[in-house]
Protein backbone atom coordinates (compact mmCIF):
# COMPACT_ATOMS: atom_id res chain seq x y z
CA UNK A 1 0.00 0.00 0.00
CA UNK A 2 1.32 3.69 -1.05
CA UNK A 3 2.68 4.92 1.84
CA UNK A 4 0.75 8.53 0.89
CA UNK A 5 -2.38 6.46 1.77
CA UNK A 6 -1.29 4.47 5.07
CA UNK A 7 -0.46 8.04 6.55
CA UNK A 8 -3.98 9.32 5.78
CA UNK A 9 -5.71 6.30 6.68
CA UNK A 10 -3.97 6.66 10.34
CA UNK A 11 -4.96 10.08 10.69
CA UNK A 12 -8.86 8.78 9.99
CA UNK A 13 -8.30 6.23 12.26
CA UNK A 14 -6.72 8.80 15.16
CA UNK A 15 -8.22 9.27 18.98
CA UNK A 16 -8.55 13.20 17.55
CA UNK A 17 -10.60 12.35 14.73
CA UNK A 18 -13.26 10.05 16.79
CA UNK A 19 -13.26 12.96 19.34
CA UNK A 20 -14.11 15.23 16.45
CA UNK A 21 -16.64 12.94 14.65
CA UNK A 22 -18.49 12.77 18.02
CA UNK A 23 -18.44 16.37 18.99
CA UNK A 24 -19.08 17.39 15.30
CA UNK A 25 -22.55 15.05 15.68
CA UNK A 26 -23.09 16.52 19.21
CA UNK A 27 -23.18 19.99 17.72
CA UNK A 28 -25.32 18.75 14.57
CA UNK A 29 -27.77 17.16 16.85
CA UNK A 30 -28.03 20.21 19.31
CA UNK A 31 -29.33 22.30 16.28
CA UNK A 32 -32.85 22.51 15.01
CA UNK A 33 -31.47 24.01 11.32
CA UNK A 34 -28.79 23.03 9.18
CA UNK A 35 -25.40 24.13 10.20
CA UNK A 36 -22.42 25.55 7.77
CA UNK A 37 -19.27 24.30 7.59
CA UNK A 38 -18.09 27.69 9.02
CA UNK A 39 -20.32 28.04 11.59
CA UNK A 40 -19.04 24.04 12.37
CA UNK A 41 -15.17 24.89 11.88
CA UNK A 42 -15.83 27.97 14.57
CA UNK A 43 -17.85 25.76 17.24
CA UNK A 44 -15.52 23.28 17.34
CA UNK A 45 -12.12 25.16 16.78
CA UNK A 46 -11.56 23.10 13.77
CA UNK A 47 -10.19 24.09 10.45
CA UNK A 48 -12.54 23.23 8.19
CA UNK A 49 -10.24 21.23 5.83
CA UNK A 50 -10.52 18.64 8.46
CA UNK A 51 -14.17 19.10 9.12
CA UNK A 52 -14.70 18.48 5.32
CA UNK A 53 -12.91 15.36 4.96
CA UNK A 54 -14.67 13.75 8.18
CA UNK A 55 -18.17 15.07 6.50
CA UNK A 56 -17.27 13.67 3.56
CA UNK A 57 -16.96 10.36 5.33
CA UNK A 58 -19.60 10.08 7.59
CA UNK A 59 -22.19 11.21 4.22
CA UNK A 60 -21.38 8.26 2.69
CA UNK A 61 -22.74 6.45 5.40
CA UNK A 62 -25.97 8.13 5.71
CA UNK A 63 -24.68 9.93 9.03
CA UNK A 64 -24.78 13.73 7.80
CA UNK A 65 -26.48 15.37 4.87
CA UNK A 66 -25.26 18.10 2.89
CA UNK A 67 -27.93 20.68 1.92
CA UNK A 68 -27.20 24.10 0.08
CA UNK A 69 -23.43 24.51 1.52
CA UNK A 70 -24.75 23.25 5.14
CA UNK A 71 -24.79 20.22 7.01
CA UNK A 72 -27.46 18.15 9.03
CA UNK A 73 -28.10 14.73 10.11
CA UNK A 74 -28.69 11.90 7.97
CA UNK A 75 -31.06 8.91 8.45
CA UNK A 76 -28.12 7.14 9.78
CA UNK A 77 -27.49 9.01 12.87
CA UNK A 78 -31.35 8.71 13.78
CA UNK A 79 -31.00 4.62 13.37
CA UNK A 80 -27.87 4.74 15.78
CA UNK A 81 -29.65 6.95 17.86
CA UNK A 82 -32.71 4.49 17.61
CA UNK A 83 -30.47 1.29 18.60
CA UNK A 84 -28.20 3.24 21.43
CA UNK A 85 -31.96 4.11 23.09
CA UNK A 86 -32.94 0.63 23.17
CA UNK A 87 -29.65 -0.36 24.46
CA UNK A 88 -29.95 2.15 27.07
CA UNK A 89 -32.98 1.18 27.88
CA UNK A 90 -31.70 -2.84 28.47
CA UNK A 91 -28.90 -1.38 30.52
CA UNK A 92 -30.78 0.07 33.60
CA UNK A 93 -30.26 3.21 34.99
CA UNK A 94 -29.96 1.85 38.30
CA UNK A 95 -26.79 -0.44 36.89
CA UNK A 96 -25.10 2.93 34.82
CA UNK A 97 -25.13 5.10 38.32
CA UNK A 98 -23.98 1.77 40.29
CA UNK A 99 -21.14 1.62 38.16
CA UNK A 100 -20.55 5.26 38.88
CA UNK A 101 -20.81 4.99 42.69
CA UNK A 102 -18.32 2.02 42.71
CA UNK A 103 -15.71 4.16 40.77
CA UNK A 104 -15.96 7.10 43.23
CA UNK A 105 -15.61 4.84 45.93
CA UNK A 106 -12.54 2.89 44.98
CA UNK A 107 -10.66 6.79 43.75
CA UNK A 108 -11.95 8.52 47.08
CA UNK A 109 -12.16 5.55 49.21
CA UNK A 110 -14.43 6.61 51.24
CA UNK A 111 -18.62 5.83 51.12
CA UNK A 112 -20.70 6.82 48.35
CA UNK A 113 -24.30 6.97 48.94
CA UNK A 114 -27.30 8.24 46.59
CA UNK A 115 -29.79 10.56 48.32
CA UNK A 116 -33.48 11.19 46.94
CA UNK A 117 -35.62 13.92 48.01
CA UNK A 118 -38.98 12.86 49.82
CA UNK A 119 -41.77 13.72 47.78
CA UNK A 120 -44.14 12.78 50.15
CA UNK A 121 -42.95 15.38 52.39
CA UNK A 122 -43.73 18.78 50.55
CA UNK A 123 -43.83 20.02 47.31
CA UNK A 124 -39.83 20.44 47.10
CA UNK A 125 -39.41 17.82 49.85
CA UNK A 126 -37.90 18.24 53.58
CA UNK A 127 -35.99 15.08 53.71
CA UNK A 128 -33.48 12.86 51.98
CA UNK A 129 -33.33 9.04 51.68
CA UNK A 130 -31.00 6.67 50.88
CA UNK A 131 -31.14 4.50 48.35
CA UNK A 132 -27.98 2.95 47.48
CA UNK A 133 -24.40 3.15 48.75
CA UNK A 134 -21.22 1.48 48.29
CA UNK A 135 -18.99 1.16 51.61
CA UNK A 136 -15.79 2.33 52.15
CA UNK A 137 -12.88 -0.09 52.90
CA UNK A 138 -11.34 1.59 55.54
CA UNK A 139 -12.09 0.22 59.30
CA UNK A 140 -13.43 3.44 60.18
CA UNK A 141 -15.90 4.56 57.96
CA UNK A 142 -19.55 6.11 57.62
CA UNK A 143 -21.86 3.50 58.63
CA UNK A 144 -25.65 4.45 57.27
CA UNK A 145 -28.35 1.92 55.78
CA UNK A 146 -30.49 2.19 52.75
CA UNK A 147 -34.00 3.69 53.98
CA UNK A 148 -32.09 5.78 55.95
CA UNK A 149 -33.59 9.69 56.14
CA UNK A 150 -31.95 12.82 56.73
CA UNK A 151 -33.03 16.52 56.34
CA UNK A 152 -32.13 18.68 54.10
CA UNK A 153 -30.47 21.44 54.94
CA UNK A 154 -27.99 19.15 57.51
CA UNK A 155 -26.52 16.85 54.51
CA UNK A 156 -24.34 18.01 51.66
CA UNK A 157 -26.98 15.74 49.32
CA UNK A 158 -30.33 17.63 50.77
CA UNK A 159 -28.63 21.26 49.82
CA UNK A 160 -26.80 20.15 46.37
CA UNK A 161 -30.51 18.95 45.81
CA UNK A 162 -31.95 22.27 47.30
CA UNK A 163 -29.34 24.16 45.03
CA UNK A 164 -31.07 23.02 41.56
CA UNK A 165 -35.02 24.28 43.24
CA UNK A 166 -35.60 27.72 42.33
CA UNK A 167 -34.78 30.97 44.71
CA UNK A 168 -38.41 31.19 45.89
CA UNK A 169 -38.94 27.48 46.42
CA UNK A 170 -35.86 27.80 48.70
CA UNK A 171 -37.22 30.67 50.45
CA UNK A 172 -40.58 28.86 51.01
CA UNK A 173 -38.48 25.53 52.38
CA UNK A 174 -36.48 27.57 54.75
CA UNK A 175 -39.47 29.84 55.77
CA UNK A 176 -41.48 26.51 56.97
CA UNK A 177 -38.40 25.13 58.50
CA UNK A 178 -37.83 24.18 62.02
CA UNK A 179 -34.32 23.29 62.11
CA UNK A 180 -33.06 21.01 65.01
CA UNK A 181 -29.75 20.82 66.14
CA UNK A 182 -28.38 17.34 65.43
CA UNK A 183 -24.61 17.95 66.13
CA UNK A 184 -22.59 21.29 68.27
CA UNK A 185 -22.02 22.56 64.74
CA UNK A 186 -25.08 22.30 63.55
CA UNK A 187 -26.19 25.17 61.44
CA UNK A 188 -29.86 25.87 62.12
CA UNK A 189 -30.36 29.90 61.31
CA UNK A 190 -32.14 30.78 58.01
CA UNK A 191 -29.76 33.52 56.59
CA UNK A 192 -26.61 30.69 56.95
CA UNK A 193 -28.75 27.77 55.53
CA UNK A 194 -29.62 30.17 52.52
CA UNK A 195 -26.00 31.10 51.92
CA UNK A 196 -24.74 28.18 51.95
CA UNK A 197 -27.54 26.70 49.37
CA UNK A 198 -26.40 29.42 47.14
CA UNK A 199 -23.15 28.48 47.61
CA UNK A 200 -23.92 25.35 46.62
CA UNK A 201 -25.66 26.45 43.44
CA UNK A 202 -22.71 28.52 42.28
CA UNK A 203 -19.83 25.85 43.15
CA UNK A 204 -22.31 22.75 41.55
CA UNK A 205 -21.28 20.75 44.63
CA UNK A 206 -22.34 20.65 48.30
CA UNK A 207 -20.32 20.08 51.16
CA UNK A 208 -20.98 19.79 54.92
CA UNK A 209 -18.82 19.14 58.33
CA UNK A 210 -20.11 17.81 61.00
CA UNK A 211 -23.45 19.11 60.42
CA UNK A 212 -25.83 16.01 60.75
CA UNK A 213 -23.31 14.48 63.21
CA UNK A 214 -20.09 14.85 64.58
CA UNK A 215 -16.82 13.88 62.75
CA UNK A 216 -18.82 13.13 59.83
CA UNK A 217 -18.16 15.08 56.44
CA UNK A 218 -20.19 15.09 53.40
CA UNK A 219 -19.76 16.08 49.58
CA UNK A 220 -22.71 15.92 46.96
CA UNK A 221 -23.43 16.67 43.49
CA UNK A 222 -26.42 16.17 41.91
CA UNK A 223 -27.02 13.50 38.83
CA UNK A 224 -29.83 15.03 36.22
CA UNK A 225 -31.55 12.69 33.15
CA UNK A 226 -31.02 12.76 29.39
CA UNK A 227 -34.53 14.89 30.25
CA UNK A 228 -32.59 17.35 32.66
CA UNK A 229 -34.26 16.05 35.71
CA UNK A 230 -32.85 15.27 38.83
CA UNK A 231 -31.99 11.62 39.56
CA UNK A 232 -30.83 12.27 43.06
CA UNK A 233 -27.89 13.66 44.69
CA UNK A 234 -24.43 11.68 44.65
CA UNK A 235 -22.50 11.29 48.17
CA UNK A 236 -19.30 11.02 49.61
CA UNK A 237 -19.58 10.21 53.20
CA UNK A 238 -16.41 10.46 55.16
CA UNK A 239 -15.40 10.81 58.78
CA UNK A 240 -14.01 14.31 59.49
CA UNK A 241 -10.69 13.29 60.81
CA UNK A 242 -9.72 11.43 57.39
CA UNK A 243 -11.43 14.21 55.18
CA UNK A 244 -10.07 17.92 56.81
CA UNK A 245 -6.89 17.73 54.48
CA UNK A 246 -9.10 16.82 51.28
CA UNK A 247 -12.09 18.56 50.92
CA UNK A 248 -10.99 20.28 47.55
CA UNK A 249 -10.24 16.83 46.09
CA UNK A 250 -13.32 14.89 47.09
CA UNK A 251 -15.63 18.17 45.86
CA UNK A 252 -13.65 17.48 42.58
CA UNK A 253 -13.99 13.95 42.04
CA UNK A 254 -17.85 13.97 43.00
CA UNK A 255 -18.29 16.74 40.57
CA UNK A 256 -16.21 14.58 37.90
CA UNK A 257 -18.77 11.05 38.90
CA UNK A 258 -22.02 12.87 38.81
CA UNK A 259 -21.20 14.47 35.58
CA UNK A 260 -20.11 11.20 34.11
CA UNK A 261 -23.22 9.28 35.46
CA UNK A 262 -25.09 12.20 33.77
CA UNK A 263 -23.87 11.95 30.37
CA UNK A 264 -24.39 8.04 30.62
CA UNK A 265 -27.90 8.96 31.48
CA UNK A 266 -27.82 10.34 28.27
CA UNK A 267 -27.84 14.17 29.82
CA UNK A 268 -26.14 17.14 27.70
Amino acid sequence: MPESIQASERRAASPQSVTRVIRLLEVLCASSDPVSLADLSRRLATPKSSLAALLRGLADEGFVIGTEGAWRLGPGAFGLGSALTEARRRLQSSDLIRDGMRRLSAASGETVLLGVGDAQSGPQGESMTYVDLVESAHVVRYLVSIGDRRPFYATAGGRALLATCSPEAVDSYLKRLTAERLAPATLVDRAGLKAAIEAAREQGFAQTIDQAAEGVTGTAAVIRDAAGQIVGALVIAAPTARATDRLEELARLVVAEAALISRSLGFR
